[in-house]
């Protein structure tokens, strides 16, 4: 038993490391010719740049998590601390949320304005990368 159990402590580490070093890659749409910066990113993704509709990945995704620490420089609770004051006071609606990279491909792909973030693993010609985090 200890031993399944060693096992599977180890391959979750394995797990959560392999995540934690993935890369992340900003997109949008192919149509879209403009060029970004992690300030802009941060910025669009804290609804501060309405130029874009953002999209997220689910709340308590790995990727998300990752996200927020490179691309915001907030933790998850800061970041959902930061939109639940902004939406009590009627002052911002934070960004749809989506289960999966093929779902933030296809949001994307469908909507010239649109900006979202994958594993670099998911990155396909279906978009466009904007900045890899």
């Amino acid at each position: 038993m200890n031993k399944i159990l060693s096992i599977v402590v180890i391959m979750a580490g394995l797990l959560i490391t392999s995540v934690a070093q993935a890369e992340i890659v900003v997109v949008v749409n192919k149509g879209n010719g403009a060029t970004l910066t992690k300030s802009d990113v941060s910025r669009i993704f804290l609804g501060k740049m309405k130029k874009y509709t953002p999209v997220n990945a689910s709340s308590g995704n790995a990727l998300r998590a990752e996200f927020n620490k490179k691309a915001l420089n907030k933790s998850s609770s800061q970041v959902k601390a930061y939109w639940s004051k902004l939406v009590f006071s009627g002052k911002g609606t934070p960004p749809k949320e989506f289960a999966s990279d093929a779902e933030i491909k296809a949001f994307v792909a469908s909507n010239p304005n649109a900006i979202g973030y994958i594993d670099s693993a998911n990155l396909d010609g279906t978009v466009k990368a904007a900045i890899t985090l």
